[in-house]
């Protein structure tokens, strides 16, 4: 194997110089799709990529670069900020004045902009001094501010497919002047695949990486022994504090409501795996304990509270089988919202119109000017009757006879809703 090491990373030397070597975002690229049309008709207008990494965000700002009459700059929000920003601007003006040309500002990591470095940008974007090309890995809804987002169109980069991939590494290894003269005893394209966790530019680091590693090798080895020496790890794409963070817990508790632990379990694999802080998991299981089973099963507050009481002294990596316990049970068991959707109702009815009074017999009377005024009069204590129940109005009088919690037909809760209808059997007999 040659030892002359290149001083430019793989996944920078065979960057596609055009849509027709860029592989997947078929919805973006194919035949009479936006960014297709955008450079065959070389009418190019601002713009933000929003798409997980390594999914060929500036592969397509660049393209779109070489492919247009555009002069092109590139800034990354985490390095630059307004001054790098009135500096491109300016240089447009003279592009625009003085040579009757268009300038496109490519800022890769545009969320990482504050709003003042944001609110920087729209002058120019708005007159078509500049060409605004974003990209981002977060939901532009939250991370780019409302003025910026309505003077760009916003286009979603979807998750590279096996088949993307595959072609990836093919073009790879018959294009790259290094990676062409070597032979390979065998390639494991599909755990190089699994091990970049879906993104492209990881892949391709892995697997110069792995090719490195075997220097003077007469052939190249790329089985799973070698990609796994140089992964350690496989990559997972997990953001604790991005968009994929809430993707990702919400497809866990969607799994937990369904009933379905085995789905569940998968899901909190991926934020384990991703780095999630176990008590974040353990804190929404909680909730979900009162707010999805509730009293069709009352236990499984009860674990819940254990197990994030255990999660914090035990901590990781113990505290997964913890967790994965709590989440087995709580899929497993009845489900029920009914105190939910009553407390809701409640505070509906709590905040709309005025204050009702507390009616005198239900008021408290620790002083004799209060009983004085009857407060706590007519009182009826439900330990004196038959059952320990009595019937009577709780409510303020415009509000008798409301009902908030209508207790469904699983487990406990079907139990409590039995003993209550019995109960007003027996009332009605007197």
């Amino acid at each position: 194997m040659n030892k002359n090491i290149p001083q430019t990373p793989l996944a920078e030397r065979i960057r596609p110089k055009t849509l027709d070597q860029f592989q997947g975002q078929q919805n973006l690229v194919a035949k009479g799709k936006p960014l297709k049309l955008m450079i065959e008709n070389d009418m190019v207008s601002s713009f933000i990529l929003w798409g997980p990494p390594g999914t060929g965000k500036t592969t397509l700002a660049k393209i779109i670069s070489e492919s247009t009459n555009s002069d092109f700059y590139q800034l990354n929000a985490v390095s630059a900020g307004v001054k790098e920003v009135r500096t491109v601007i300016e240089t447009a003006k003279i592009n625009k004045n003085s040579f009757h040309k268009r300038t496109i500002l490519f800022i890769d990591e545009i969320h990482r902009f504050n709003k003042a470095q944001q609110d920087a940008l729209l002058s120019a974007v708005e007159s078509g001094l500049i060409i605004l090309i974003g990209a981002t890995t977060e939901n532009p809804s939250f991370e780019v501010i409302p003025a910026l987002r309505s003077r760009a169109r916003i286009y979603v980069l979807e998750e590279l497919t096996k088949k993307d991939l595959d072609q990836i590494i093919d073009f790879a290894l018959s294009n790259d002047e290094l990676l062409k003269e070597l032979q390979f005893d065998e390639i494991d394209k599909d755990y190089l695949i699994y091990a970049s966790g879906g993104d492209a530019r990881i892949l391709l680091n892995i697997l110069e990486s792995a090719v490195m590693q075997q220097t003077g090798r007469e052939k190249v080895l790329l089985n799973k022994t070698v990609i796994t020496n140089v992964v350690q790890q496989r990559n997972v794409n997990y953001d604790k504090n991005g968009e994929e963070h809430y993707n990702i817990i919400s497809a866990f508790i969607k799994s937990l409501r369904g009933s379905d632990p085995d789905a569940a379990l998968y899901w909190m694999a991926r934020m384990l795996e991703g780095g999630e802080d176990p008590k974040f998991i353990a804190r929404r299981m909680l909730i979900l304990a009162s707010e999805d089973i509730g009293n069709a099963s009352p236990n499984a507050l009860v674990i819940a509270e254990t197990t994030f009481k255990a999660v914090e002294k035990i901590g990781m990596p113990e505290a997964r089988i913890i967790l994965a316990q709590c989440a087995t049970y709580l899929a497993s068991q009845p489900k029920s919202n009914a105190s939910y959707m009553a407390i809701e109702k409640a505070l509906y009815d709590a905040n709309k119109g005025e204050q009702e009074p507390v009616p005198l017999h239900l008021r408290n009377a620790p002083t004799n000017l209060m009983k004085n005024l009857n407060y706590g009069k007519d009182y009826k204590y439900a330990h004196d009757y038959k059952d320990n129940f009595i019937e009577e109005n709780y409510f303020p009088e415009n509000l008798k006879g409301t009902q908030y919690y209508y207790p469904s037909e699983n487990g406990q809760e079907a139990k409590l809703k039995l003993q209550l209808q019995k109960l007003w059997k027996k009332l009605k007999r007197y």
